[in-house]
């Protein structure tokens, strides 16, 4: 099923993609109980992913019954609707990210192997970063970029919708928790990153006598500005779910910005598997319904691009972003840069008595 979030003549809505150009609904393909169960999907697609198997069942059937589709969201063949169920054409909505409200949202860091030549140290696991919600940004909603915010740029990804809890996952049965995928851009502020760097001495407990400190050089970057900032996650449009996806391992990736195509890459080369990453997290954080857990970067240049992902800096490059993805539809972002100043955030230096 293709799903989507959005917001249509006052209400917010959970629907299904119907054909190309409209969509239906779901609490109106629902029999009455079963959308009362799913509390109606007033909580829209978390809702819907808790709502249980029975739900879930009821709407793959009326899916079915309506559509015939390809996996590349092409052309699509439609069977009539009831005349009980209406439609609303796609140009009418504003779109909402699939889930509006996940519990978390998990970036791996650097999971591409095209970034290998560029690793000095790095571990032999992957690296996680969170970022707020509030980042969050739907379909076809424009970006701010602020001019303090220094360089910004696109990161193209596969992300991952968990549809139940699960702790300490065996990898070989990682995917029995997904609940569908979708696009996620994971738009990096550089220049904040700069800003946000570190070179230390980070204190630990002496490694032979545990009573004694040791100091330890260290170079770090915090990254709540630069990953999380308002509207850097553009996610959707659509929740593709799980079983229209046989392997998220061999997914194309393409990212424009403007009218240059800035990466052009392949899910087949991320350094760790969706199931290895998806285990490995599970070891530290439970894994909860509605989670949102981005697969890392493809970068990988056209050959003969004029421009790299990198260099696709939105505070000099016009927009909009456009990332898509096998099975998955496109992921449009529009762009507006506003020049503004940070402006005086700190408190009055106030005289002290010596």
């Amino acid at each position: 099923m293709y799903l989507a979030s959005c917001h249509h003549a006052g209400r917010d809505l959970v629907v299904l993609r119907w054909g190309n150009d409209a969509l239906v609904p779901v609490d109106e393909l629902l029999p009455a109980p079963l959308a009362s169960g799913a509390s109606a999907l007033a909580d829209g697609m978390l809702a819907l992913i808790t709502a249980g198997p029975e739900v879930h069942q009821a709407l793959g059937r009326a899916a079915n019954a309506l559509t015939r589709r390809d996996h590349a969201l092409g052309p699509v063949d439609t069977a009539p609707l009831p005349a009980d169920i209406r439609t609303i054409p796609i140009a009418d909505v504003r779109w909402h990210p699939p889930v509006r409200r996940p519990g978390k949202i998990v970036g791996v860091a650097m999971n591409n192997s095209a970034s290998d030549a560029r690793k000095i140290s790095a571990p032999n696991h992957p690296m996680f970063f969170l970022k707020p919600r509030s980042s969050l940004l739907g379909h076809l909603n424009e970006l701010e970029i602020r001019s303090y915010y220094g360089s910004v740029h696109p990161e193209p990804e596969l992300a991952v919708i968990i549809g139940k809890s699960a702790r300490d996952l065996d990898p070989r049965s990682a995917l029995d928790c997904v609940f569908g995928y979708t696009i996620m851009n994971d738009v990096t502020g550089n220049g904040m990153r700069s800003q946000d760097r570190v070179h230390y001495y980070a204190l630990y407990a002496g490694e032979t006598d545990s009573t004694q400190v040791e100091k330890r050089e260290q170079h770090l970057s915090y990254a709540a500005r630069y990953k999380g900032t308002d509207g850097f996650a553009p996610l959707g449009p659509w929740l593709v779910t799980r079983d229209e996806i046989p392997d998220p391992g061999i997914l194309d990736v393409i990212c424009k910005v403007g009218a240059d195509v800035v990466a052009q890459d392949s899910t087949r080369y991320l350094t760790y598997s969706v199931p290895e990453i998806l285990a490995f997290l599970s070891r530290f954080q439970t894994l909860e319904p509605g989670d949102v857990i981005s697969m890392g970067t493809a970068f990988r240049q056209q050959a003969g691009a004029k421009r790299s992902l990198h260099s696709a800096d939105l505070q000099r490059v016009e927009g909009p972003m456009q990332v898509e993805i096998t099975g998955l539809g496109t992921l449009i972002t529009p762009v507006r840069r506003k020049q503004m100043e940070l402006g005086d955030w700190q408190l009055p230096t106030l005289p002290r008595d010596i």
